[in-house]
């Protein structure tokens, strides 16, 4: 994992957070750094977001950079354009550290080329949950500008998953990162993570000379108090997850719709299993199973789901929330899948998406990792 900068560029405030970073990215357009912007707009209907690649400079400034909630994961939207190879444009997108982080892995999976993708980052306070935007747009829109203002990283009204997240801020394999924790100062930081990200800080002539050590400070000051929120959470969630009883009773309201999977920037199987003729029995089948046990419960193999996407996906999961905002039932998906993700990848001594060049521990395998299976063959074959 690379080390981070200590070194950023001093950019003024006075306009305002989101018009500074628009500015910014605007003359990095009108200096050619790159093509287009991949970033976050407000729909005409001012009812949601959607991600656009904008050009035009004119267009650019009715964008929302930190965008109240994410009905879209950032590097799904990136995936559509640059799965099939690098793309004829040199893009930056603009998204939050989850979804900096979901793009990193579904580039190791061969579902986003990075080769003309400049990643750009900022602190997270997080997102509001989708159904309390949906409900009340104008309101959602002046609580989120609140948190904003005040920079509060630890508000109770954005989605849970969010505020028990430790990843908010600088991620390793981005190139560029805005820090606002000197927003009372007037001021935020622009940190260049990448020799891309050096460049674009040369060809603005821009000089990273601002040292970086009270951001970071400030930064580690927040990312504490939400470790310790995490671990109080994940003492509950523990509970709910641990056995067949537990998920039985987890997921008993679970509708089948498979919402959670569509979502998420990690399940990006054109086919799922779950979906396909495979797993439909025909109706002999369930009149059998029916009488059998005295009664069936519909829809099937809802648990065999749950299980099957956590093994499937949650050595990549970024714990971006977005499963939980697509379940129309409420049950707290994300919260349930970032616990799982955890345990996971502290297994495998892997974090997803903080590092280009590591793959996904179960694409590769080590010489010395070869007797370890074989043992475990043999064993399972006693």
């Amino acid at each position: 994992m690379k080390k981070p900068q200590n070194k950023g560029v001093k950019i003024s405030l006075k306009k305002g957070l989101k018009e500074s970073i628009l500015k910014t990215i605007k003359d990095m357009l009108h200096n050619e750094c790159f093509d287009a912007v991949l970033m976050p707009m407000q729909v005409p209907a001012k009812d949601s977001y959607a991600w656009v690649l904008i050009k035009d400079k004119k267009i650019l400034e009715e964008a929302n950079p930190i965008a109240p909630v994410m009905p879209v994961q950032g590097a799904k939207a990136l995936s559509s354009f640059s799965r099939k190879g690098e793309t004829s444009l040199n893009i930056a997108a603009l998204m939050k550290p989850c979804e900096i982080r979901a793009a990193i892995e579904l580039s190791k999976l061969n579902q986003i080329n990075l080769r003309n993708i400049t990643l750009i980052s900022y602190d997270c306070p997080g997102a509001l949950p989708l159904s309390d935007y949906t409900d009340n747009p104008d309101n959602s829109e002046k609580k989120f500008k609140t948190i904003i203002d005040k920079l509060n990283f630890h508000d109770d009204s954005v989605k849970p998953v969010c505020q028990m997240c430790d990843e908010f801020s600088l991620i390793p394999d981005c190139d560029l990162h805005f820090g606002f924790s000197h927003n009372q100062e007037n001021f935020m930081l622009l940190i260049p993570q990448s020799k891309r990200g050096e460049q674009i800080i040369k060809t603005m002539d821009m000089k990273a000379s601002q040292d970086v050590s009270e951001w970071n400070k400030f930064i580690q000051e927040k990312r504490k108090k939400r470790q310790n929120k995490r671990n109080e959470r994940f003492k509950k969630l523990k509970n709910m997850v641990e056995g067949f009883d537990t998920l039985m009773d987890t997921f008993s309201d679970c509708i089948g719709c498979h919402n959670c999977r569509s979502a998420c920037p990690v399940c990006y199987c054109r086919q799922c299993y779950f979906d396909s003729e495979t797993v439909i029995p025909d109706s002999d089948v369930l009149l059998l199973k029916a009488k059998k046990r005295g009664g069936i419960s519909f829809p099937l193999d809802r648990i065999m789901f749950h299980v099957g996407r956590m093994s499937h996906m949650s050595l990549s999961c970024v714990s971006c929330g977005l499963c939980s905002d697509a379940c129309p039932v409420s049950i707290p998906v994300a919260e349930i899948f970032s616990y799982v993700a955890d345990n996971t990848q502290k297994d495998f001594e892997y974090k997803s998406g903080e590092n280009k060049e590591e793959s996904v521990p179960l694409m590769t395998f080590r010489l010395e990792e070869v007797k370890g299976i074989k043992k475990l063959v043999e064993n399972a074959e006693g």
